[in-house]
């Protein structure tokens, strides 16, 4: 049992984060710090971590076989969130007001916005994470705890970006919840999943979740970037939130 605790224990860091975000939501530098922050976080790991794991899971003894499936794959995830984001209510562009935010309710909704997307392509990104940890553990529960700590410290920064984005503590503390067990959800499907599942599917989810976080990563979070006022605070942010992903990478 303890494998599947490490994966429960592992969202806690992301309502750690949420708490936190909460705790300081109404001050604006930091909104935008913690934009860059959770943009440093989720380039780091498309690129250090989840890129070079697809590809592991999807080698075939053909490289490029491997990476046009990967490649592919994303491409869908960046649709997908595309089709996505034209269905989620109360979205408005920073164009439609010549890129300023003296619109607070438009600012607002934006970022009410990228808080639901994240959730989505967060809840599939912990999904997995929770397989890779619940795998990990089993086999090595030292290993496991290592791991479940450098995934809970790139989770912290996730939270916090949940917890600016969404506009009630009600509807932040739920999603936060929802992420947490969506870890948890990952670990009980392999702990039930006799024999595993095959690493070409495990490759095409975790290549899924790249072009779904790409989307994010760089059409919301840089969008919002871009266009804002403070642009220090996020560079700042996005600095550390690729030192953060890169401890965590050294404590694991």
């Amino acid at each position: 049992m303890q494998p599947l605790l490490l994966t429960l224990l592992v969202g806690m860091f992301i309502l750690g984060g949420t708490l936190l975000g909460i705790y300081v939501k109404d001050n604006a530098k930091t909104i935008h710090f913690t934009i860059g922050l959770a943009l440093g976080v989720i380039v780091a790991l498309i690129f250090c971590e989840l890129v070079p794991e697809a590809y592991e899971k999807l080698s075939m003894g053909i490289p490029w076989k491997s990476i046009v499936i990967l490649m592919i794959t994303a491409i869908i995830g960046i649709l997908l969130m595309n089709i996505l984001d034209s269905f989620v209510p109360h979205h408005e562009h920073e164009s439609t007001h010549h890129h300023k935010h003296k619109d607070d309710t438009c600012h607002n909704a934006h970022l009410n916005h990228i808080g639901i997307l994240a959730t989505v392509a967060l809840a599939l990104h912990n999904l997995i994470e929770g397989m890779t940890l619940y795998i990990t553990a089993h086999a090595e529960l030292s290993a496991g705890y290592l791991l479940c700590v450098g995934i809970g410290l790139h989770n912290i920064p996730l939270g916090i970006l949940i917890a600016g984005t969404l506009h009630t503590r009600k509807e932040t503390i739920v999603t936060s919840l929802c992420l947490i067990f969506s870890s948890f959800v990952g670990g009980l499907m392999m702990h039930f999943i006799s024999g595993g599942i095959s690493d070409f599917v495990v490759g095409s989810l975790i290549s899924l979740t790249i072009g779904m976080l790409i989307y994010i990563a760089f059409v919301e979070l840089l969008g919002q970037i871009l266009h804002s006022e403070n642009k220090k605070v996020n560079v700042v942010g996005v600095i550390t939130g690729i030192f953060l992903f890169f401890l965590s990478i050294f404590m694991s």
